[in-house]
């Protein structure tokens, strides 16, 4: 019998992804990419927020070394670039993704998170990056993703030492976005996805699409691509309708 290691439910226009591995910690095989991976090509069209979860008592306890194996330098730089591709979907593939974190989020599992947008932590939220420990490097893309959160610094430090950083440090330093009691981080994942999914999807995209790339750019070359952003999602029809709106209700305050 083949083993579900990623599950899937559309509701409305939010698709939910879990990985399914609890009894691993959800670590990641080469099989649970792959499904992961199926999971997000078969995205369905309607879908206007994705929420990635997982089964269990921990988000993702990082590389399977059950699995691991030896491979020649040129299998380890494929590989790193199969980690590289499906991360790179998530974060540049033109939808909002929500996590929702508990326990571990270790090595892959951390490159794993911090390739989605917004990112939700329950208390028992733990961040580490042990490869120094298993005399490996980084191969998902953390020394992009995770030290462009934090700081190269503290993510050579993080490296070094193996340290636990605690569920409110990382929140402090941009890990998660919130911290949430136990148990609660994948209802507060679906509130904020309704919340996302109101917003109009071509400004969605551009959100996601762009910061990033921007981020990567010079100042000169990210303002023009910020003026090009700012033209595609100005001038859509949605746009008038919402800022009309937007004056019918003023004076009624922010919403929270």
């Amino acid at each position: 019998m083949t083993e579900t290691l990623v599950k899937t439910t559309l509701d409305d226009s939010i698709y939910t992804i879990t990985l399914a591995r609890p009894e691993k910690r959800n670590a990641v095989s080469d099989h649970l990419l792959s499904a992961l991976e199926e999971a997000l090509v078969a995205t369905p069209k309607e879908t206007r927020v994705i929420i990635l979860a997982a089964e269990g008592k921990h988000f993702c306890a990082g590389l399977d070394l059950a699995e691991h194996q030896h491979r020649e330098p040129f299998g380890v730089v494929q590989h790193s670039r199969g980690w590289h591709r499906i991360f790179d979907r998530l974060q540049n593939g033109g939808i909002p993704v929500v996590t929702a974190m508990q326990g571990a989020v270790i090595g892959g599992g951390l490159e794993l998170a911090t390739a989605t947008h917004v990112r939700v932590a329950e208390s028992s939220t733990v961040y580490q990056l042990p490869e120094g420990r298993h005399g490996i490097f980084v191969g998902g893309g953390a020394s992009v993703r995770v030290a462009g959160i934090i700081g190269p610094g503290r993510m050579c430090e993080m490296m070094l030492t193996g340290r636990v950083m605690a569920a409110e440090e990382g929140q402090r330093l941009g890990l998660s976005h919130y911290v949430v009691g136990e148990g609660e981080s994948l209802d507060k994942a679906r509130q904020l996805a309704s919340r996302i999914a109101e917003n109009a999807p071509m400004a969605n995209w551009a959100m996601v699409s762009a910061i990033s790339r921007i981020d990567n750019m010079s100042s000169d070359d990210g303002l023009f691509v910020e003026s090009l952003t700012a033209a595609l999602t100005q001038t859509s029809p949605e746009v008038a309708e919402r800022i009309g709106s937007f004056f019918k209700k003023k004076g009624q305050g922010p919403r929270t």
